[in-house]
């Protein structure tokens, strides 16, 4: 499951409503005063368990929240990383719910679900359709009471792989993966609960018994240790019968103290270094320990890291980007937890760059700020901003949930959100220097520095070397072929209440957006949905072209110049550009893509006009900074070399090229290769500005506008004229890949990436939506036959997923998983013979579990703005009618057997798949030999070796 760390109240997990009754009248564009109003109903059951209901009624879904007051803070030195290994081992199997129902069904009912643990929680979560919410209240509160004797010696060691597989995904096969066990290791003294990770050790995950699995339930997860919240489309006095009716009998369970640990002191500054074996660039954090989360000084802290690092008048940016050229970027932040708090700097440097230097000039930045202080705009800036965030985050229903859980039972008021506003708008200039002076200056500090292989010399003098524990992964480890086994035999926990599995309720009936339509006068069509929600709009204008337009032998001269055109105007500077859109609460950025250019941004309702004109200036008055495009380009060249040090990147990159061709544009990533960048001049960006043609453009908003107002709004964009251009037709020839296996060593690489695909049909073909359809049963998510089987069944990866690509020319059908190394072979095989076998494996029952998933997975799929604009560009891009969701919708409903089996058939042909492992070649290069297709190694840039 997903890590989570603590959710900051100044991010966008948020809830509350604008009283402000006359908002689009509004002229203020910088007043960053809101007032909030919370709306929920809060009881306690007899239990303990403290339930939060929001009623929301704007989409047919009901979001469920269970968060647990206990995280990897409550574990014990030689037991860490149990609180998330819980985590995993509750979705398995509970008294009333059938064994694996609450990955498999929930997607089934058209729902999502997951959970999260971090240091001081742990949290379960779902978003179904209105008729399935009885059903998530069973299998909810299934898994939060009545789990515990469901569990089997054989499900314990099966999720011990799963939980090794993730740590081996996230921690010990990602570049710069050991930074947080290091940083903690030495920040936090032996013993505290943050001295070690979330996801812990392998030896002690490994080691886990049943009675720890039973010790920890039996002493956490009582009732009186959690709250639920439930959000979305129900009646409050009705839900509140059903909470008492599900939730009601679980046990309280023993009382859980208070953990209350001394803040943290550090005698003196710690230094150390780690030779990374996935790193390409060197890197450097500095942490300083400071407050826990919802003391009084979070909110100063928050807006004191943003002024540091957080634009281009920042110092920390002018220091280490600008002028000394040391790195692409440079961030800091307070980042808060239940019991500590931690001040980063946080600097990925380009290649071959000393540290030392780059510490040097952090400490110069520092020096600065001292110096000159709080720029009272910046200061306005920030506030904008986080107006605009936490607007933001009532846009679902799920976020409303997760906000109003975590202030209750961390900040023990569900409407904590409302202080939050008040406190951070209170910030002062100096309360932010205050601070500064109590917390940063001087301070002691972790510093790690993290270099590539064989560069200890790029680490900061006088450094020591970071002590890691790192898994040797052996082939043929016993314990490590896993297996369903037999269900628990157990008594059923007795209850007064029918607990099996309640029908559903009244289907709820997905209906397509209204959708509006109109021209501006310089030929941009214009494609809308009013959303009346929040006072936000969100907007994007495509641009035929993208990559292929990018000169030959330079591609990624779009990606570049998506970049350039955002680096100031013909009368404002880059900063100067930054604090304009800042100060406005705003969001406006470029990117390019194969096919297309983008110009996309969001705000406040209010402050669209003047966002717009923002807009204008961009696009008419480019700047064309020299100093800004050296920069870039070099932060290009640094961010291409990373991409070198992640195997998920080099899976990516040489499967396109595999399928495409080296020669083609789509077998080139967008943002180009250090080859194809390397010469790319000023003056190709601006050859590139003549694609940008609003003739050939398309305005796409969702939001709290109509379309008169948007039309108004969208004046000033007449006068962005230009003629026509002919985009490149691309000659898609399939390479001669099919039936072969590609390999490319990532030396000591502890899972292998697999990619296993062939090219399809483009985005416009008329079985596109078949093929989707098609797929959901193999690779659509949890319930997917892969997960099912490479997760669930065998426990060799994190994940396994496939999918179809989208664009104008034919694109690829992909399978995707990361596997542990030494079942590389195994889960080849499987996935082959899955393949082999699905058309005839498919039978009527796969059609109506396809065609359930997915009617009433669309209830929910359109709830954000941002998915509201994807339904807009899809039409235009592939000239769909107005009505395409419906119409899709009803050619599901009348897909039959046989003409699911016809697209299997024809687009699903394993002799015609394409097998690419990214991984160990020391260990598994013999190994993929055994699968008998032709196998041939390659480098990382897809060339034969």
């Amino acid at each position: 499951m997903k890590l989570l760390k603590t959710l900051s109240i100044l991010s966008v997990f948020a809830i509350f409503s604008c009283n402000d009754t006359d908002k689009k009248t509004e002229t203020s564009n910088t007043d960053t005063t809101v007032d909030f109003k919370i709306d929920y109903e809060k009881f306690t059951l007899d239990n303990g368990l403290e339930v939060i209901l929001h009623e929301d009624h704007s989409d047919p879904i009901v979001a469920v929240a269970t968060m647990m007051h206990v995280g990897s803070n409550r574990e014990k030195p030689g037991k860490t990383g149990f609180a998330h290994f819980f985590e995993h081992m509750s979705f398995n199997d509970s008294e009333n719910v059938p064994v694996g129902a609450n990955r498999k069904m929930i997607p089934e009912w058209g729902g999502s679900r997951n959970g999260g643990t971090w240091s001081d929680g742990t949290v379960y979560y779902e978003v179904v359709p209105k008729d399935a919410f009885e059903k998530i209240m069973w299998i909810d509160s299934d898994r939060f009471g009545y789990m515990i004797n469901t569990v089997t010696k054989e499900a314990l060691e099966r999720e011990k792989q799963v939980v090794k597989n993730e740590k081996r995904q996230r921690v010990d096969n990602s570049p710069y993966g050991y930074t947080d066990e290091v940083i903690r290791k030495n920040l936090y003294p032996e013993g505290h609960p943050y001295s070690w990770t979330v996801i812990g050790s392998l030896p002690d995950l490994q080691a886990a018994t049943l009675e720890d699995v039973k010790e920890f339930y039996n002493k956490y997860y009582g009732a009186s240790n959690a709250s639920l919240v439930i959000a979305g489309d129900i009646n409050i006095e009705e839900t509140k019968d059903l909470v008492k009716k599900w939730f009601g009998e679980i046990p309280s369970g023993p009382e859980v103290e208070d953990l209350s640990f001394e803040p943290v002191k550090l005698d003196s500054v710690k230094a150390l270094y780690f030779e990374d074996n996935f790193a390409k660039l060197p890197e450097l954090r500095m942490v300083i320990p400071t407050v826990k989360e919802y003391h009084k000084d979070t909110y100063a802290l928050n807006i004191l890291g943003q002024l540091l690092s957080g634009s281009k008048k920042s110092p920390l940016y002018n220091v280490i980007v600008e002028e000394e050229k040391l790195a692409p970027s440079v961030s800091s932040y307070q980042s808060s937890s239940e019991l500590a708090g931690e001040f980063v700097f946080r600097v990925r440097a380009n290649a071959n760059t000393d540290l030392d230097s780059v510490k040097v000039a952090i400490e110069e930045g520092l020096k600065r700020f001292e110096t000159n202080g709080v720029n009272e705009k910046e200061l306005k800036r920030i506030k904008a901003e986080l107006e605009t965030q936490l607007y933001q985050g009532v846009s679902t229903v799920l976020n409303k949930a997760f906000q109003l859980v975590q202030d209750n039972e961390f900040g023990g008021d569900p409407s904590y959100i409302t202080k939050t506003a008040n406190l951070t708008n209170a910030v002062t200039a100096e309360d932010v220097m205050r601070v500064y002076n109590q917390y940063i200056k001087d301070k002691n500090y972790v510093m790690t520095s993290f270099v590539p292989k064989n560069q200890v010399e790029l680490a900061v003098a006088d450094s020591k070397e970071a002590e890691v524990w790192i898994e040797e992964v052996k082939q043929n480890v016993a314990n490590e072929e896993v297996s369903q086994g037999e269900e628990a035999i157990y008594d059923k926990t007795p209850s007064k209440y029918d607990r099996s599995e309640p029908p559903f309720g009244e289907l709820p009936v997905f209906k397509s957006p209204d959708i509006w339509k109109g021209e501006l006068a310089n030929g941009m069509d214009l494609y809308g949905i009013e959303n009346t929600e929040v006072p936000l709009v969100q907007f994007d204008i495509t641009i035929p072209g993208g990559q292929l337009l990018d000169p030959e032998g330079k591609e990624g001269v779009a990606s570049l110049f998506s970049d350039v055109m955002m680096q100031g105007t013909a009368t404002k500077s880059p900063a100067d550009l930054e604090e304009a859109i800042g100060l406005l609460g705003a969001n406006i950025y470029m990117y390019s893509s194969d096919e297309d250019f983008h110009i996309a941004g969001s705000c406040l309702t209010k402050n669209f006009d003047e966002t717009i004109k923002l807009v204008k200036e961009i696009i008419l008055e480019p700047r064309w900074d020299e100093k800004e495009f050296d920069r870039l380009k070099q932060a290009l060249e640094t961010n291409l070399k990373g991409r070198e040090a992640n195997p998920n990147a080099i899976a990516s990159n040489v499967y396109s090229q595999l399928l495409y061709g080296e020669d083609s544009r789509y077998g080139i990533p967008s943002s180009g290769t250090l080859e194809s960048t390397k010469d790319i001049t000023m003056e190709d960006m601006k050859a590139y500005y003549k694609n940008l043609v609003p003739s050939q453009a398309t305005f796409h908003i969702a939001g709290d506008v109509d379309k008169d107002e948007t039309i108004a709004a969208l004046q000033p964009l007449n006068e962005w004229k230009g003629e026509a251009v002919s985009i490149p037709e691309a000659n898609i020839e399939a390479n001669d890949t099919a039936g072969k296996l590609y390999f490319v060593d990532v030396p000591d690489a502890k899972q292998s990436v697999l990619y296993i695909g062939k090219l399809a049909l483009s985005g416009k073909d008329e079985n596109a939506n078949n093929l989707d359809f098609a797929n959901e049963i193999l690779g659509g998510g949890s319930s997917g036959r892969l997960f099912q089987t490479l997760r669930i069944g065998k426990g060799y990866t994190y994940g396994a997923y496939s999918n179809i690509s989208e664009a104008n020319v034919i694109s690829p059908f992909t399978i995707r998983t990361s596997v542990r190394a030494n079942a590389t072979l195994k889960s080849l095989e499987i996935i082959k013979d899955m393949v082999k076998g699905y058309e005839s494996s498919f039978t009527e029952n796969e059609v109506e579990l396809t065609k359930n998933k997915i009617l009433k997975g669309n209830t929910r799929a359109y709830e954000s703005l941002g998915a509201q604009l994807g339904i807009l560009r899809r039409m235009s891009k592939y000239d769909r009618a107005e009505d395409y969701l419906d119409k899709n919708q009803e050619e599901l409903i009348n897909m039959t057997l046989q003409d699911y089996k016809s697209i299997i058939n024809k687009y699903m042909n394993e002799e015609d798949l394409t097998y690419l492992v990214v991984g160990d070649k020391a260990t598994q290069f013999e190994e993929v030999k055994k699968l008998g297709k032709p196998v041939i190694e390659l480098d990382i840039y897809g060339n034969k070796l």
